[in-house]
């Protein structure tokens, strides 16, 4: 029959899981006896039903918004290596988080095209797509013509024809 266990106990449990403190599952399932497989379930249940605005209160990093992910790279742009791994630990996030974040800003923030740009842009495709299509066209025209002056070569040696009476 499986254990129940009360509210406060599993909310302590899913503490020790949870950022800042990041326990192992496995070695909070050894220290509690608890299967590792219930405290996943427990943890996944919590980042599903939890409604935070900070990271590091329990909430998942990928449920921010974009004012709190850029205000966090404000935060950490004058931050060296250590600093920001400080920074990370205690909001419950990971470095390569915010350099995506970053680099998802930076392609978001990029002008786009205009329509005028863009219909240059595949009138000049349009145009780059013919020009190779004529090339391969004349080179297989070029390869042709080589290939009939060696046989007209050919034929001249074994026939002994002088190229005079031609």
């Amino acid at each position: 029959m499986p254990t129940k266990y009360s509210e406060e106990f599993k909310a302590s449990i899913i503490a020790k899981l949870l950022p800042p403190n990041n326990a192992r599952v496995l070695d909070v399932a050894k220290e509690t006896g608890i299967p590792k497989d219930t405290l996943y379930t427990w943890r996944t249940k919590y980042r599903h039903v939890q409604g935070s605005t900070v990271a590091g209160q329990g909430q998942q990093s990928g449920a921010l918004r974009s004012e709190e992910k850029f205000s966090i790279l404000l935060e950490t742009a004058s931050l060296n290596e250590l600093e920001l791994g400080e920074y990370c630990r205690r909001k419950g996030l990971y470095p390569e988080q915010i350099a995506n974040w970053k680099k998802t800003f930076i392609q978001d923030s990029s002008p786009e095209a205009s329509k005028a740009e863009r219909a240059q842009l595949q009138e000049q495709t349009k145009t780059i797509k013919q020009l190779q299509s004529e090339l391969r066209r004349k080179d297989k025209a070029l390869a042709e013509a080589a290939a009939l002056l060696v046989l007209g070569k050919k034929a001249q040696a074994l026939l002994g024809e002088p190229e005079d009476e031609k």
